[in-house]
């Protein structure tokens, strides 16, 4: 049967996690996920934060719930996921988007700032995700797990841009979605990166204050940052919209590593077609997840988060 692209995009009944979803991109995709109809269970670690975002979320006829954990503690991981087990039931849709960032030259970069970006960025991402695949995902058969990587994972930085931890964590990210959606398609899992430009928060305010907005616009095609859509807020017209702040993408429908390799300067797509590990990026069901395919490093051209 044939069906609407509402139909697409409704996920009734279904069950959406979202990490670092207190504020920002995270709370923003929590708004998107919620209005299509799934039910929201946020988590970051402060109480308070996720008190205030899912009584808003509430009040825009959200069902969302919330639980604080630091997604850079396994022990806090591994409760965050139970618990969301036990008092949601399964786990649809899982988005890992809890990050941080660091500024340091590489030469002086600290190692515990590393290891700390290393453990929150990277580890999180797969042990959260390791726990609800084994628990809720695997077993029946289904599943869409979306992480949160950026464009800095797809390349270096200019030289006043000095976040190697962040860049080298993102980039892990990235290739931590490859080999899981390859690993996992089997099990109707699919696992999709999202790369977000430069958008305002509060973890990219540091920068934001350092380099100053036209300079950090200027290395997108647009050249404008991206758009911050507070609730209630109207935005100019021409910013508005889903695909505002896009511009210069290819969005392949699926990859194959070893032909990606081979032809990387001449492909913009490359289909899957191999059995046993066929991965669908484009699907219908990835299209009402909100999935977005990581763009080719050639091919790219935009922003930084």
């Amino acid at each position: 049967m044939t069906r609407t692209v509402s139909q697409l995009f409704d996920l009734k009944d279904q069950t959406a996690l979202v990490t670092g979803g207190s504020r920002g991109l995270g709370l923003q995709m929590a708004y998107a996920l919620g209005e299509a109809g799934a039910r929201i269970m946020l988590s970051s670690r402060k109480a308070a934060d996720l008190e205030q975002a899912a009584d808003d979320l509430q009040r825009a006829g959200i069902d969302a719930r919330w639980i604080a954990a630091d997604c850079g503690r396994e022990d806090d991981i591994r409760r965050l996921a139970d618990e969301t087990l036990q008092r949601m039931g399964d786990v649809d849709i899982l988005v890992n988007n809890a990050g941080a960032a660091w500024g340091a030259p590489a030469e002086d970069h600290p190692v515990a700032a590393w290891d700390k970006l290393m453990n929150l960025n990277v580890r999180g991402y797969f042990i959260l995700s390791q726990h609800i695949g084994k628990r809720s995902m695997i077993p029946r058969q289904r599943g869409r797990i979306i992480n949160v990587a950026s464009i800095a994972g797809l390349g270096g930085n200019p030289p006043e841009l000095k976040t190697l931890a962040y860049n080298t964590s993102k980039g892990a990210v990235i290739n931590f979605t490859r080999a899981l959606g390859c690993e996992w398609g089997q099990y109707n899992i699919t696992v999709n990166a999202i790369c977000p430009g430069f958008f305002p928060s509060r973890m990219t305010q540091a920068t934001l204050e350092q380099l100053g907005e036209q300079q950090l616009a200027a290395h997108a095609p647009l050249r404008r940052l991206g758009i911050a859509f507070d609730r209630g807020i109207e935005e100019r017209s021409d910013e508005a919209g889903a695909g505002g702040v896009l511009g210069g993408r290819v969005a392949p429908r699926a990859q194959r590593v070893p032909e990606l390799e081979r032809h990387r300067h001449v492909r913009e797509r490359v289909e899957i077609d191999e059995a046993q590990r066929a991965v669908r990026i484009g699907s219908e069901e990835q299209i009402r997840d909100l999935r977005i395919a990581v763009h080719d490093p050639v091919t790219r051209c935009g922003q930084r988060r």
